[in-house]
C-alpha cells in the first residue's frame, strides 16, 4: 500500500514545451527499473506548466526515487525550465 508520494510542478520554458513533454514521455523507461517507485504519472496541465505525482510504500522508496536519474534528470536539464521544479513530499492518505 503507497503511503508517501511527491508532486512535482514543473513550468517550461519558453519555446521549450515539446522537448519537457518529450524530457517526461523518456523519464518513464528509468522510472519502470525502480521497484520502490509503485506509480509514476506525468502530466500536463496547460501548455507550458506540466507535473509529475509518484507514489511510494515508504520513505526508503521516495528517497530511493529523489535520489535517481529523473531528479537528476531535471538537474541536468535545468535550461528547459523557467524556473526551478516544484518538488512536494506528500502523505497519501488513499488510494485504490
Amino acid at each position: 500500500m503507497v503511503k508517501v508520494g511527491l508532486y512535482v510542478r514543473l513550468e517550461a520554458a519558453e519555446g521549450k514545451e515539446d522537448e519537457v513533454a518529450d524530457f517526461l514521455r523518456q523519464g518513464q523507461a528509468l522510472v519502470e527499473q525502480e521497484p520502490g517507485t509503485t506509480v509514476w504519472y506525468a502530466i500536463q496541465m496547460g501548455p507550458a506548466t506540466f507535473g509529475i505525482f509518484d507514489a511510494f510504500e515508504d520513505q526508503s522508496g521516495r528517497d530511493a526515487h529523489l535520489n535517481g536519474a529523473v531528479a537528476q534528470g531535471l538537474n541536468d536539464n535545468a535550461d528547459l525550465f523557467a524556473q526551478p521544479p516544484e518538488i512536494h513530499e506528500v502523505d497519501v492518505l488513499a488510494s485504490k
